[in-house]
């Protein structure tokens, strides 16, 4: 194996443990229109997340710095091409982290109710563009035979994308029921666990649809076991759900979202960006890539580096175990 193939796999990992871990930020910050009933839910809902939530955005950070680092041709033709709904993004991550930070500084209700909105908005917004981003990347943009890319914000939009978004949406939402079922106590917690179910299903329709259609027009023998666990992880988080087995269902809902991203990464190589003009030339691992010596040291750098960050993140989530309920937000009010 080069050195730019195993990066190809560390930075389809970072992007699995990203979306694993803010998947379900994303899916809590949409429950918090979906599910809670006021705003003392709400904060449950928001208690669950906030000593995690920060940590599990460096997952992207890593992502796109070793990215820039192992393939900058691949760093600059993707955040050219994908302008606009980088942007997007990147907007979209900041005023979230706005909408942590402001939400309690008053208490007057248009306040509250404004950063309250910026939270489900924002969470809507990043988990359906992250899914339409990579199903574009893994379908093929315009690209030509000098690497750069010559197409519109337009071509962006396409069914294949809408899909890709949807599933992510439908997928991250999932992921955030089976946490809040699992990291809650009370009526909260059975709610949460009704509205697994019902999600379930939509989601199954979704990732199955927008799967099949992946390993149809783009996949290989490669990316079809993945497609398999992750249908398979779907039908057992919701029966892990039914049994009230909720470590079991977050971990099944978290191997699905990472099988989903295994099989884009497993049906893109060894391409990291195809083209889908006649004539063009595709990214790939060896063309977009950084030079022997870079990759060499970055590989010393993250072995060094990694396991230390997931220590310490493993040590967070350990600390702050314990399930939280109205009550608690009850006591801590007075």
């Amino acid at each position: 194996m080069h050195l730019y193939d195993l990066w190809f796999v560390v930075i389809a990992v970072l992007w699995t443990g990203y979306f694993f871990l803010e998947g379900f930020d994303f899916g809590v910050g949409v429950l918090t229109k979906l599910l809670a009933r006021d705003r003392q839910e709400r904060r449950v809902l928001i208690n669950t997340i906030g000593p995690v939530w920060d940590g599990n955005e460096v997952w992207v950070i890593a992502a796109a710095g070793a990215t820039f680092a192992a393939f900058p041709d691949w760093y600059a033709t993707l955040f050219s091409g994908f302008y606009l709904p980088l942007l997007v993004i990147l907007l979209s991550l900041i005023v979230r982290v706005l909408s942590f930070e402001y939400r309690h500084k008053r208490d007057e209700e248009r306040w509250q109710n404004v950063w309250e909105n910026v939270l489900f908005w924002s969470s809507v917004v990043l988990a359906f563009l992250w899914g339409a981003v990579f199903a574009n990347i893994v379908r093929g943009v315009r690209i030509d035979r000098h690497l750069d890319y010559v197409g519109g914000t337009g071509d962006l939009i396409n069914p294949y994308a809408i899909l890709g978004g949807l599933t992510t949406l439908a997928l991250f939402t999932l992921h955030g029921t089976v946490f809040t079922a699992l990291k809650t106590v009370g009526d909260i917690r059975m709610r949460a666990r009704k509205l697994t179910l019902r999600l379930g299903a939509v989601t199954i329709a979704l990732a199955l649809a927008f799967l099949l259609w992946t390993q149809y027009q783009h996949g290989n023998a490669r990316s079809l076991p993945a497609l398999l666990v992750a249908a398979l992880a779907l039908v057992a988080t919701l029966v892990m759900n039914q049994r009230g087995r909720e470590g079991w269902a977050f971990a099944f809902s978290g191997i699905a979202i990472a099988a989903t991203v295994a099989m884009l990464f497993l049906a893109l190589f060894p391409d990291v960006m195809p083209t889908s003009l006649h004539g063009g030339t595709s990214l790939t691992v060896s063309n977009a890539s950084s030079g022997a010596y870079t990759l060499k040291i970055m590989t010393w750098c993250a072995a060094v580096a990694t396991p230390l960050v997931m220590v310490y993140q493993g040590w967070t989530y350990w600390v702050f175990r314990k399930r939280i309920g109205v009550q608690h937000i009850a006591e801590s009010a007075h």
